[in-house]
């Protein structure tokens, strides 16, 4: 149902060394780059994508509040990669890796945190350890 989402920075080459360091673990790349300098990542063209970017109206990029980007992968350990990542890349943690509830065959294993620019993100996997 999503096509992609986007992101807004207000230093897009920051955004880039962020974004390529955080999504190649999973196998995410940049796909397309655009006049002005926002660029979409993704693992191919039928998936979902994410695009980081200075805002259309030439306004300052600020955070929406409650807005989150959730990232799901196939293993707890690229979460725990993933997340050890985004703070090693300058993210700031919003709360660490772990279990959100009770284990089982639907078991929520993720972790959050914000990009440089205060987006926020989940990296998360569904299913038993």
């Amino acid at each position: 149902m999503i096509g992609y989402v986007n992101i807004g920075t207000n230093d897009i080459d920051r955004a880039r060394a962020f974004y390529d360091g955080l999504l190649s673990p999973i196998g995410a790349g940049r796909m397309m780059e655009f006049p002005g300098g926002a660029t979409a990542y993704g693992v191919d063209w039928t998936k979902p994508m994410i695009a980081v970017g200075p805002p259309f109206d030439g306004q300052p990029a600020t955070v929406g509040n409650g807005t989150m980007v959730a990232l799901v992968v196939d293993t707890r350990a690229l979460v725990d990669a993933v997340h050890a990542k985004a703070l090693a890349l300058g993210g700031a943690d919003e709360g660490a890796a772990g279990l959100r509830g009770e284990e089982g065959p639907q078991a929520f294993y993720a972790a959050y945190f914000r990009d440089p620019d205060g987006n926020k993100l989940c990296v998360f996997r569904v299913g038993p350890g």
